[in-house]
């Protein structure tokens, strides 16, 4: 009789606990900064990845973006706990000191753990190069140039498909306009070939593509652009050529986005899910809110979270994995001053349809109204 009324109880309170959970919170299960204070007063555009020995973050942070102090860091989540930052790579570069940007990690399969990053004043000066490290982050080697004309993943996760093809999602910027296209190695990130660009930079201006692989074998890019929304192209053949680039329905504000294929076969992106007023420039329009949806087919969208949805803006640039354990694990920007990251257990996420590119209204809850518009001198 005990052991039912201390069962009944415990549902109850889970219940209770479930009920006061906001709508937009439900499957939220860490929310947390990788450090609370630094060495330096900015950062921006993180990266996450699963190694051996648990998760690895980096990010780039100094004075401000563009500035040649500006390094890039590692935290490495030990005893649930993310390590003190350290500086693994600076912007040292034919004897002068530039600017480090949008490090990107990522694992080899039963291999060494990879960090790619950019050295630039901007992003038409940026040089891309790769450090390895063969203890998953404690410590890393030289750094290596990428073959001239090859940037490496611009901003989001290379993909591995089940044939050992790596895709790195990678874009140009420049004459004449924002461009997409694909790094692929085809020994396991040993050499690596160029595909694409897959459109001209005059009809769409799209950069910092993400990769969704489908059930049936297609591949799916996701994509910042200026024209106020999320744009989407599609290959049938392992990523070898892809579909005329179109809007995906989602919206988009010109800021970086994330997206990751979870086991059960839906889909997820992290992107702050705002539509930019028509006279603002290049379509760029506040970062906030911050928000998850989710998809069964890449085409209809269902909002599942609100991550960040304070009017103060600049909640952007996610990474996102999913690990073995099934958690989801989101790193990204917090008002430029920290880095967030954020596990949520997807079995949890509630999925209400975005009708018409508007995210759901309920009852109680009412969006944050901004009108502060990112300043960011290049990211």
């Amino acid at each position: 009789m005990i052991r039912v009324c201390l069962l009944v109880m415990v549902c109850l309170i889970t219940f209770v606990s479930e009920a006061q959970t906001p709508k937009w919170k439900k499957g939220i299960v860490t929310d947390e900064f990788l450090f609370n204070s630094a060495s330096f007063p900015e950062s921006h555009s993180a990266t996450i990845v699963e190694t051996p020995a648990g998760l690895v973050a980096s990010w780039f942070g100094g004075t401000k973006e563009a500035n040649p102090d500006v390094e890039i860091w590692v935290s490495r989540l030990e005893n649930n706990k993310w390590t003190v930052p350290v500086s693994v790579a600076d912007g040292k570069i034919d004897g002068t000191r530039k600017a480090c940007y949008n490090p990107v990690l990522f694992l080899v399969p039963n291999g060494d753990l990879l960090l790619f990053y950019k050295i630039g004043k901007n992003v038409g000066d940026w040089k891309a190069f790769v450090k390895t490290s063969k203890d998953n982050g404690v410590t890393w080697g030289e750094r290596v140039a990428l073959k001239e004309g090859f940037l490496g993943p611009v901003k989001n996760k290379p993909v591995m498909l089940s044939s050992g093809k790596i895709i790195a999602p990678a874009s140009l910027e420049g004459s004449p306009g924002w461009r997409v296209h694909f790094e692929v190695s085809d020994d396991t990130a040993k050499t690596w070939r160029k595909i694409g660009p897959i459109n001209t930079g005059t009809d769409y201006t799209i950069i910092q593509p993400s990769i969704l692989v489908h059930k049936n074998g297609k591949l799916q890019m996701l994509a910042r652009s200026k024209q106020r929304a999320l744009i989407t192209s599609w290959s049938g053949d392992n990523g070898e050529t892809w579909s005329q680039v179109a809007p995906s329905g989602l919206p988009n504000n010109n800021s970086g986005t994330d997206a990751v294929t979870l086991k059960d076969g839906r889909h997820l992106v992290v992107y702050n899910h705002v539509r930019p007023h028509d006279s603002l420039k290049n379509g760029k329009g506040p970062r906030t809110p911050l928000n998850v949806a989710i998809s069964k087919d890449g085409k209809t969208w269902y909002a599942s979270l609100i991550l960040e949805d304070s009017p103060i803006s600049q909640y952007s640039y996610a990474s996102v994995i999913q690990s073995k354990d099934g958690m989801v694990h989101v790193v990204y920007t917090w008002r430029r001053q920290k880095i967030k990251y954020v596990k949520i257990d997807p079995s949890k996420l509630t999925m209400t349809k975005i009708k018409d590119g508007r995210w759901p209204k309920y009852k109680g809850y009412i969006a944050p109204t901004s009108v502060e518009v990112t300043a960011d001198p290049i990211n």
